[in-house]
């Protein structure tokens, strides 16, 4: 799963610039819609097309690995697909 770290960036860039930074600001700046940024923030693994990933790197001034982390999920036993398979029947 990817796990976006815009409520960070957010946090440091109001930090920084000792102001506050609404989503609307960040949208109309970078050209994403608020819906996908609100779904981007708020639900955790959406997702997004590089495009934007790149738009929110250019306007937090930082790294992708700054905006987002790979979290690995843990893998699926043999047992866990069985009883899946048996849950649907």
């Amino acid at each position: 799963m990817i796990r976006y770290h815009i409520k960070e960036l957010i946090a440091d860039k109001e930090f920084e610039e000792k102001r506050r930074i609404t989503i609307g600001e960040i949208a109309k700046e970078t050209g994403i819609n608020r819906m996908t940024l609100s779904k981007i923030i708020n639900h955790p693994g959406h997702s997004t097309v590089t495009d934007n990933l790149d738009k929110l790197c250019n306007y937090f001034d930082c790294d992708i690995d700054r905006l987002i982390t790979h979290i690995k999920e843990p893998a699926k036993s043999s047992s866990d697909e069985g009883k899946v398979e048996e849950d649907s029947q």
